[in-house]
């Protein structure tokens, strides 16, 4: 087990669940923290202007990068859309030049990617970490950012966490639980698309796993091992409220509300397989639907 992680965007869901575990596991967590440090184990960087402490890259096990603007906050402008993508660019090439110049460089870098890199039309077979490059906003964004990073794998062994919607007290659960509590539980589209999706449990474990297992470098897909709908995740977290699931938004409405973000977040169908995880030995918390959205939606 690393001994010192350092985190960047160690205060999003992600990264709160991840520092709890790793401290409950024995290791020291630091962060790296926009603005003031107020303790000894946090350290203050400006990722826009490429600074960050070098003694703390120096001195750390593994680095984990969580930093990325939310896909959640919606409608994606234009405006909002250069900040997605800038938000990640900024932060990891900031933490590969960092690691690249260190003369003791972490022994793993994790960083933050997504399963939108595949695009939202499966072909003949799911997802997996050999499929390639998908096509529109997210799957460009994904690209951009996990070439970001590059610069470091001979430095350091790279793992790019491409994670599927995370089930939590926050992101997406947050709206979904709060239609179910008003009655209106809600499926978009068809509601036949796959949502590759994980519990925040498990998001963290996977991470802690591929800081862990040497075997692992490059993308890894982090999702259940299930290829649950849309209309079932929507359903498991009302039934985890005991409301009912009935409003249908159809697709071409969702995509006038909300453009890019429902097609590329809401009616694609991504059928994801971790292949990468089950071939290292990862054993699931929470495979099961209902058990990780009774347990997200009692968080929200």
């Amino acid at each position: 087990m690393a001994e010192r992680v350092l985190i960047a965007g160690a205060s999003g869901m992600i990264g709160t669940a991840l520092a709890a575990q790793l401290r409950d596991a024995g290791a020291e967590v630091h962060t790296l923290v926009r603005g003031i440090a107020r303790t000894t184990t946090e350290h203050a960087w400006d990722p826009a202007s490429g600074r960050v402490p070098q003694e703390v890259i120096d001195r750390a096990d593994a680095v984990v990068g969580l930093s990325g603007a939310s896909l959640s906050r919606l409608p994606w402008t234009p405006g909002y859309r250069r900040t997605i993508l800038r938000s990640r660019i900024d932060t990891t090439a900031t933490l590969a030049a960092a690691i690249t110049r260190s003369a003791t460089p972490p022994r793993v870098w994790v960083n933050a990617s997504a399963v939108g890199f595949y695009g939202r039309v499966p072909g003949d077979r799911p997802f997996d970490e050999s499929s390639p490059q998908g096509e529109g906003f997210l799957a460009g964004v994904v690209g951009e950012w996990e070439d970001a990073a590059r610069p470091a794998s001979d430095a350091t062994r790279l793992v790019f966490a491409r994670t599927g919607v995370v089930l939590g007290p926050e992101g997406a659960v947050k709206p979904l639980a709060l239609a179910a509590r008003l009655g209106v539980g809600t499926t978009f589209g068809t509601g036949n698309q796959r949502w590759p999706w994980v519990a925040l449990e498990d998001e963290a474990r996977a991470i802690r796993h591929a800081i862990d297992t040497e075997a692992i470098s490059g993308p890894m897909n982090i999702v259940a091992p299930a290829h649950d709908t849309a209309a079932d995740v929507s359903r498991a977290i009302a039934a985890a409220l005991h409301r009912p699931s009935w409003l249908r938004v159809p697709g071409p409405l969702a995509h006038t509300l909300l453009g890019t973000a429902a097609d590329e977040m809401l009616l694609g169908d991504q059928p994801v397989a971790p292949r990468v995880l089950e071939q290292t030995g990862f054993r699931y918390a929470q495979p099961r639907l209902a058990d990780a959205a009774a347990r997200a939606v009692r968080r929200a």
